[in-house]
């Protein structure tokens, strides 16, 4: 899986970011208390193939384990991977993890928001705004000449002080014509290490941060990673191109 993408390869990339992007968008506004985990996944997938593509997620393998979902939504000690529930209704106070993973004409468009749900606890805002934050910090750093250990130590630096866990056990990735492709981007590591950033790499930054420990286990399904000291997590992710100059996100909405 070749890093560098032609001009033909980013045009298809964006086209796939833009429809994840407003994909997102559409379960950001739907996102109410009373709604089910399992009714808001079924809106993405009409959603997705209201515009004509198809779920990364859905039938995605891992091992012995096939994602059952279209959209990953993961609620308050879920870090990532959720899958949608019909007895699982959003309630006041809940911060939703939304994921959306789209292929359109071949190739990848990837991104992800953590949301509060009516009044949260200040603690929560907090992590939010700090997550969002970090995943702007490691966006800055991906530019041509960087190496991926700038992006990996930016989000690091910002969050360690702040006494969250950041998450070790999954990684940003490269984006092409599968959902995870080289390199892996850490949230954490030291800078001047790792892969050379160069224009025309897509890559799917994505921090996770739990309020508590870093430590996360696995419930039954195989695929929901969770708080190992049940305590709240945060993902927001964007897919960004590396130019000649300023990084590029792919997966802003467009106003």
């Amino acid at each position: 899986m070749k890093a560098i993408r032609t001009d033909s390869e980013i045009s298809a990339i964006a086209e796939s970011c833009e429809i994840a992007a407003l994909v997102l968008q559409n379960l950001v506004d739907s996102t109410a208390e009373g709604i089910s985990t399992y009714d808001l996944d079924q809106l993405g997938k009409a959603k997705i193939a209201e515009y004509g593509a198809k779920s990364a997620c859905y039938n995605y393998r891992h091992g012995a384990n096939i994602f059952p979902a279209h959209t990953c939504i993961s609620v308050n000690e879920e870090i990532v991977h959720g899958i949608g529930r019909i007895d699982r209704n959003v309630q006041n106070g809940d911060i939703i993890s939304l994921d959306v993973c789209v292929s359109y004409n071949g190739y990848i468009g990837d991104n992800a928001r953590t949301i509060a749900v009516g009044s949260v606890n200040p603690k929560l805002e907090n992590l939010l705004e700090d997550t969002h934050t970090a995943l702007l910090k490691g966006i800055e750093c991906a530019r041509a000449g960087n190496r991926v250990g700038d992006i990996s130590n930016a989000i690091e630096s910002f969050i360690q002080p702040k006494g969250y866990g950041i998450v070790r056990d999954f990684v940003g990735h490269g984006v092409g014509k599968t959902m995870h492709e080289l390199p892996q981007i850490p949230n954490f590591g030291k800078r001047g290490t790792g892969p050379l950033l160069k224009p025309g790499m897509a890559l799917a930054i994505e921090p996770m941060i739990n309020l508590g420990s870093p430590n996360i286990r696995f419930l039954e399904d195989g695929w929901t990673a969770v708080t190992a000291d049940k305590q709240p997590s945060a993902h927001f992710e964007h897919t960004v191109l590396v130019t000649e100059g300023d990084p590029k996100i792919l997966t802003k909405v467009k106003n």
